[in-house]
């Protein structure tokens, strides 16, 4: 069946001018927002999330406690003007329920949440603009979230989608080609090399599969990289609004920016 629109022309680019591999734009800000424990903003090209954490803090129904662990508690909020159709939707909504039980399944096994028996985490997932990726954008928005506050993990979780045109293999997908390709997420953990989530909402055929999955491994490195860097940035701000920079006395030459590159939060 042949597409709607132009997937991939003659030269290899796409209908927004990226190559078969090539990621959108990605943004990053850890700002505070309001009296949340921990908050993230992440786009990918015109895909916004935004994320805030509260907790780890005291289960709100006792009937939920668990005496072992923290349980983590998903709410992803679709603002009606971030998508063309205006539609508004619930919480009740089928797609809404679908993507904050993808979110909490991928970051059960990996938030530390033996750590905090009797306790809850809650995470607060607000979509602003969709623009296609809209899982690995929440996901990746939710990690940074989690750093932010503080909450123990065993690694980062980084998201990408990908999809097949003919034979030729996509990553980071926009609306567009969302809507016409079969297309996948795979969320991995870069350190320990390990994958927390695959969705498959379309059919795909399993030689394609293994190749998708390979660069979206590839590609959740480099996305390791990026939040990584902006972690770590945003701790040496804390860091230094704190007063805690180098007090060098004279004929000293002390840079602990330089030394705390090894030692800030090695996700």
């Amino acid at each position: 069946m042949s597409s709607r629109i132009e997937i991939l022309n003659d030269g290899g680019y796409r209908s927004d001018g990226r190559r078969q591999y090539e990621l959108r734009d990605i943004t990053i800000d850890l700002t505070p927002q309001g009296t949340a424990d921990g908050s993230a903003s992440i786009t990918h090209g015109l895909t916004q999330v935004s994320v805030s954490i509260f907790g780890p803090r005291e289960a709100k129904q006792r009937s939920q406690t668990l005496h072992d662990r923290a349980i983590l508690n998903v709410e992803v909020n679709v603002l009606p003007f971030s998508t063309g159709d205006r539609r508004r939707r619930g919480r009740s909504d089928r797609r809404i329920l679908e993507l904050a039980a993808s979110i909490k399944s991928t970051f059960e096994p990996v938030v530390q949440t033996s750590l905090y028996p009797r306790s809850q985490i809650d995470i607060f997932v607000s979509v602003l603009q969709q623009d296609g990726g809209l899982l690995q954008a929440c996901i990746n928005a939710t990690t940074l979230a989690l750093a932010s506050a503080g909450v123990p993990m065993f690694d980062f979780v980084c998201a990408v989608s990908g999809g097949v045109h003919s034979a030729a293999p996509l990553l980071d997908l926009t609306t567009l080609e969302e809507n016409d390709l079969p297309h996948v997420t795979v969320a991995v953990m870069p350190r320990t090399k390990k994958v927390t989530l695959v969705t498959l909402e379309t059919r795909l055929h399993v030689d394609r599969f293994a190749d998708i999955f390979r660069l979206a491994c590839d590609a959740g490195q480099t996305i390791h990289a990026e939040m990584r860097r902006a972690v770590k940035e945003r701790t040496r701000t804390l860091v230094a609004a704190m007063g805690a920079g180098p007090r060098a006395g004279p004929g000293e030459h002390m840079d602990r920016d330089v030394v705390m590159d090894d030692t800030i939060i090695d996700y």
